[in-house]
């Protein structure tokens, strides 16, 4: 059985930060590369980070390079995102998932095959 649990979503105040992590289970975790994405309730899911298999590419939306950084510990087959600065704007689900189509990240969600069930961040302005 495929799981991917997240963790470490919670609330916090604008300008603070929050660390992610994904943990993955029932798959050989170095052959994926991994993602995070986001999304608001009547909002399409969004794009936010992604790693390739062996972490040496990564890749981000426009709305959080800079602010936040997604890394990758193979040996604990976990992907973390971490979020600094954080604004209200970036209060939503944070679904981490494991694509294999290309190797090295995507922003589409449809290259995805594994999802977690979310980990809820919500920031107050």
């Amino acid at each position: 059985q495929v799981q991917l649990v997240e963790s470490g979503g919670g609330l916090v105040q604008a300008g603070e930060s929050l660390r992610l992590s994904c943990a993955a289970s029932g798959l050989t975790f170095q052959t994926y590369a991994m993602g995070w994405f986001r999304q608001v309730p009547g909002k399409e899911r969004e794009f936010v980070a992604s790693i390739s298999q062996n972490g040496a590419l990564t890749d981000y939306a426009d709305s959080v390079k800079g602010r936040f950084t997604i890394s990758r510990d193979n040996a604990k087959s976990t992907v973390y995102l971490e979020m600094n600065r954080l604004q209200s704007e970036d209060t939503a689900v944070y679904s981490c998932a494991a694509e294999i189509r290309y190797g090295l990240g995507s922003r589409r969600g449809s290259d995805y095959y594994h999802w977690g069930q979310g980990t809820q961040v919500t920031v107050s302005s």
